[in-house]
Order: structure tokens, then sequence, then C-alpha cells
């Protein structure tokens, strides 16, 4: 009898262990929830890897994320009250170190006119910037309509004439194009040169099984007995980027700030950060740095931005000109801010996501706002839920959310949402924008963020605000891309197996 309770206690010890085991390591390849291992085709088959961080995508740099004052905290010399200053958190995020250049925008097209211009010409016409936005009707600027966007002298230069909607576009482009590439350099498709029309890869019809690429690429081993035995990856499987997107107003503006820069004591590997902020950054460059640099060495005095000084000075005078630059300049000129980024006040204009509104600051949220939200969901089949097929230039078909299907999900204490936000909750309800008759502002007007080559200093300052019809195209706007960073807020544990991607691309 003893021996058989001895026996008893040590099988129960046994269990005991195995289940501590698998709760003393919150990422075993053990279900801290059931006990069950995972990755084993014998139970299952439920599939977790050793994801270790998000890469970071080509051009990119890590921001940051915190709270700040946004807003207009300097003069407001136009007396529009249209930015006022409030408290807002954004979370972290990555971001262009500069500008998307013309010879970026040009891959861009070379790739569409590749895969689309046999049976879809208009397709490639429809993204051509607007050279056109550089004349004026008394100055002499052709040189610049037939050659800024298409010379080699000016490859590495912001990209300009392309208008919100391109710019959206092309981020879908770029995100497609990133994913493809971290799939080829990890042996999941082989490089295919002829991809046309529907056959083109795309993220999102790679993960829903509508996209199989080339002849010997490999498979992920699907370990649900009940699989095919072979699989595409999927975002669980942590190798795919999400999106390249635009930025929001809210992250715009906080990533020019820089504030990064105004704490003394930062976190580091030997000691925690203190939740501390010395100034308010006028500019990008810092607390002591206005528009030229004041460290003495050899670049004292020189100018940190491309604008213009004042009426008819762009450049200043020969022999010393004051910012090099009589137009846009190369996308890695001047000093960069504390978060690494490149002519976030000056040289070109930026589009944001934002929609514009002068009083949206009345009811917006302060946890990562933004207005602009256009609410949509892939198109099932009714029958089996399954995915619509994909369409004749290989996008996934989507809707809008409609008004049942919010109100079915419509969480208590939450304001109602709409499928097309752009104008929810807009300031005064009784108010009507009354597009090209009393305003100009109506849902497809968007928020520019920065000053140009072409502006007074006043629009260096990252709280002023402008917009532009979403439509149109400006010889002094550009863009640059964002990306969500998923996970921990402070960048740690950043590499992944196979990473394909340095930290920081330069060109």
């Amino acid at each position: 009898m003893k021996r058989t309770l001895i026996g008893v206690s040590l099988l129960c010890i046994g269990a005991a262990t195995l289940f501590s085991a698998c709760s003393s390591n919150q990422y075993t390849g053990v279900s801290r929830s059931t006990g069950w291992d995972y990755n084993d085709g014998r139970l299952g088959g439920f599939d977790v890897p050793n994801y270790q961080g998000q890469q970071t995508g080509p051009g990119l740099t890590f921001v940051e994320g915190g709270r700040f004052t946004m807003g207009q905290v300097e003069e407001d010399l136009t007396m529009e009250r249209n930015n006022i200053p409030r408290t807002v958190s954004v979370s972290s995020f990555y971001m262009d170190e500069t500008e998307v250049a013309n010879v970026h925008y040009r891959e861009y097209l070379f790739w569409m006119s590749r895969s689309y211009g046999s049976d879809y010409p208009q397709l490639i016409s429809s993204e051509l910037p607007d050279t056109t936005s550089w004349r004026r009707g008394l100055s002499y600027n052709e040189p610049l309509v037939e050659y800024y966007f298409r010379h080699a002298a000016y490859n590495y230069y912001p990209v300009v004439g392309v208008n919100w909607y391109q710019a959206n576009r092309f981020c879908k482009w770029r995100s497609d194009r990133v994913n493809e590439m971290i799939l080829i350099k990890n042996g999941m498709l082989k490089k295919n040169p002829n991809q046309v029309n529907e056959d083109v890869y795309s993220t999102e019809t790679y993960v829903a099984g509508q996209y199989e690429g080339s002849a010997g690429g490999k498979r992920k081993r699907d370990l649900d007995p009940s699989g095919s035995g072979k699989r595409n990856l999927s975002y669980s499987d942590g190798y795919l980027l999400p999106d390249y997107r635009l930025p929001t107003e809210a992250e715009w503006e906080y990533a020019a700030l820089g504030l990064i820069g105004n704490n003394p004591e930062p976190a580091t590997k030997r000691r925690r950060g203190e939740e501390v902020l010395t100034d308010r950054n006028i500019t990008p460059w810092g607390p002591k740095e206005y528009l030229r640099s004041g460290v003495r060495n050899p670049q004292q005095g020189e100018f940190l931005a491309n604008f213009r000084r004042g009426k008819g000075d762009y450049m200043g005078t020969p022999g010393g000109l004051n910012d090099n630059a009589d137009i846009p300049a190369d996308v890695f000129s001047y000093k960069p801010n504390a978060f690494g980024l490149y002519n976030m006040a000056g040289n070109v204009s930026e589009w944001v996501f934002d929609t514009y509104r002068p009083n949206t600051f009345q009811d917006a949220e302060d946890f990562r706002p933004a207005r602009g939200n256009v609410f949509s969901a892939y198109q099932r089949i009714a029958e089996d839920n399954s995915l619509e097929e994909k369409d004749s230039i290989g996008h996934l078909p989507r809707r809008l959310f409609t008004s049942d299907e919010f109100a079915q999900k419509r969480n208590s204490g939450f304001m109602v949402v709409k499928a097309d936000s752009r104008d929810f909750i807009d300031g005064d309800s009784s108010y009507v924008y009354d597009y090209g008759k009393t305003t100009l502002i109506n849902n497809d007007a968007r928020v520019i963020k920065g000053g140009s080559w072409a502006d007074r200093a006043y629009w260096l300052t990252p709280g002023t605000r402008r917009y532009q019809q979403a439509s149109m195209g400006s010889s002094t706007v550009g863009f640059r891309c964002v990306m969500d960073r998923l996970g921990s807020a402070n960048g740690k544990n950043t590499s992944h197996p196979g990473n394909v991607f340095s930290t920081r691309s330069r060109r």
C-alpha cells in the first residue's frame, strides 16, 4: 500500500512538473491555456512561431510613441485657430527617413507599366504625377515641367505633383513589393518578372491562398492533420509586415517635433528613462536652433531647411547661397531631427491621412486621433463565407460596412460609427460645407503639413496646417510613408529570423 501511494505521489509530482514547466516561460512551445504542445500535428497542429519581433522595413526609422501637446502653440498669424493645443497620445510607429523621391515613384510607374501596360494603360496614366503643376503664368518653369521628374539629376529629389489618392496607391504597391521580397528571400516565392494583370503578387491574395507564384517556391508545412500538407505563410507566422500608409496628422506632427531629443535622461540599456521634457520645440531641430545651426563648429550659421526667406529670396546670393536650393533639394539635405527624420520642415509640404476640418479638435479622440476613416471589409461569398475571387488586376474586392453591421457590433458607451466617417461628428452638426460656394472645404479636402521650398518660415513650425483637394497635385507638396509598430512600444527586439532588411536603408 505504501509503494502504491509513493507511485501515485510521483505520478502527481510528474504531472505538476509538466504543467508548471509550461507556465514558467510565456514563450515556450506549450499552451499556457491547455498544456497542449504547439506545432505538433499529432495534437491538432496548432502552429505558433518563435517570433522575435518586427523587422524594420526599407527606408524606415523607428519613432517611439508617447503623449505630446498637439496644436499650434506659436502665434497664429493667419488667425484661423484651426489647430487648438490639446494633449494626445500616439502609438509607436516607423516613418520614412525622407520624402519619397522621384526615383522611387518612377520605379512604381515602371512596375505598373510592366504589369498592366498592355491591357490596362489607363491604370498607368492615372498614376502619372502632374508635372504641369510647375507652370506659372508669369514664370519660366518649362525645364522643371520637362525634366524635374524624369531626369537623373533629380533622382533623389522629392516627387511632387502627386495627389493624395496616388500617394495612397503608392503605399499599397510598396507594401506588396516589400512583402514579396521577404517571401523571396525566405524561399517561399521564386522571382517572377512575368506577372501581369490578375497574376500579380499582392499580400492580400497571397494570404488568402489566391496567389501561388512561379513554380519552385517552397510552401510552409501545414501541420493541420486535415490540411493540404503545404500552405502559404500567414500574418501569424510573423514574417509579413503591415502595410505602408500615409501618417495621420497627429503622427506627422509628433514625429516632426522630435521631442525625444528634449529628454535629458532617455532610457538606455543601463537605466530606466525618466518622464521629463526640458523644452518644447518651435521647429524640428530642437529648442536651441530655429532656422540656422547654432552649434559652434564649421557648420555654424548654415540654414537648417529649404524655404523662402523673404519675397523673392529663395536661395540667397551667389557665392553664399543660404539653403543651396531654389526648388526642392535632395531628400537627404539638411540636418535630421532627433528621430533621424530629414526635411520635416521645408523642402516640400507633405500629404497626411486626415480629412481637413478647422474644428476637428472639438470632438477629437485623445488617443491616436485621426479624421478620415472609411471602414470596409473584403467581400465574402454568402454560402461558405469564403473571400470573393480576385479581380482582373489581382486585387480582392472590398465593400463598405453597412449601418446594420455597425449597430450589431456597437459597444455600449461608445459613439455610433459610420462606414464613411470623414464628416463624423463634424463640429456643429447643423453646419453644411457648401463646397464651391461658401468654402473650399469638403470630404475630399486633406491636410498638408510642413512648409515647402516656396513658403515663409512661419509654415516650418509643426503645429501649422493647411489643406488641399485630394485629387490635386502641387509643385510644393510631396509625401512620405509610415508603418505601424506591432508589439512592444519601445521598439526592442526588432530582429527576426530571416531578417532581410537593415534598420536604415540608404541610397
